[in-house]
């Protein structure tokens, strides 16, 4: 039990330090390597914790900029998502393909994110089933692996792209709806293992520690340098759960 606190609390402080330094990368990072150690379902309801406890903190400096406009389609749709992520990490959470399932995904997403920071959208000219596609996306994956938080943040960016304080304080409010209504789902399902404080305890600090440290290194680190780092990070995590899974 010791040494498996002391990698969640190493890989839950790494992710933080990049999320800190980048503003993304808790849930990616942490996803990639916990699985390792812990069930898919384990992993999954600790991240979801860590996450709403971060998007909590920084809400608290920026609460005043929350404007659901625009959001409310998104939200909706999230919640649906979800609703079915529950049922399959319910019913499949502790089974070892979901490891290589998740290794598989972690894969698409750091494409997708490697190649969406080279372009730049318009939510004018948009379709309008974006937020329904985005949220659906958002909610599933957020609810099923911890990951989808990045859905989120393209659709803000494209919302919100000239307003950073609007843009930050947005997506931390839904990321706290969210988190949390996957958390009462599973919470009354009984999904959550006697460990799981110890674990939450372990990771809250590494949270703390971490974002700080990455925060000092923000003004001294170039983003993009960060932020690749990061995906190499996800890349080497994913391919570990391929095939060790």
């Amino acid at each position: 039990m010791f040494w498996e606190l002391l990698l969640v609390f190493v890989i839950v402080m790494i992710g933080a330090f990049v999320q800190g330094a980048s503003g993304f990368g808790l849930g990616l990072v942490a996803m990639g390597f916990l699985p390792l150690i812990l069930t898919i379902q384990e992993s999954t309801l600790l991240v979801l914790s860590f996450i709403a406890a971060t998007a909590l903190t920084i809400l608290v400096r920026h609460y005043k900029y929350i404007n659901f406009k625009g959001l409310l389609v998104f939200i909706a749709v999230s919640f649906i998502g979800r609703i079915g992520s529950f049922f399959v990490l319910s019913t499949y959470g502790e089974m070892a393909f979901m490891q290589t399932w998740l290794g598989y995904f972690l894969i698409a997403l750091v494409v997708y994110l490697y190649f969406s920071t080279k372009r730049d959208l318009n939510v004018k000219k948009s379709h309008h089933l974006l937020p329904i596609v985005l949220g659906l996306l958002n909610g599933f994956f957020g609810g099923l692996f911890a990951v989808g938080g990045t859905f989120l943040v393209v659709y803000c960016l494209l919302l919100y792209k000239d307003d950073k304080h609007r843009y930050t304080a947005n997506v931390q409010i839904v990321t706290v709806i969210t988190c949390l209504f996957s958390l009462l789902l599973h919470g009354i399902n009984g999904d959550f293992e006697p460990s799981f404080p110890l674990y939450f305890l372990a990771g809250i600090f590494a949270v703390i520690i971490g974002a700080q440290l990455g925060m000092r290194w923000f003004e001294k680190l170039p983003t993009h340098l960060i932020r690749m780092i990061a995906m190499a990070l996800v890349l080497i995590a994913a391919l570990n759960l391929i095939l060790f899974s």
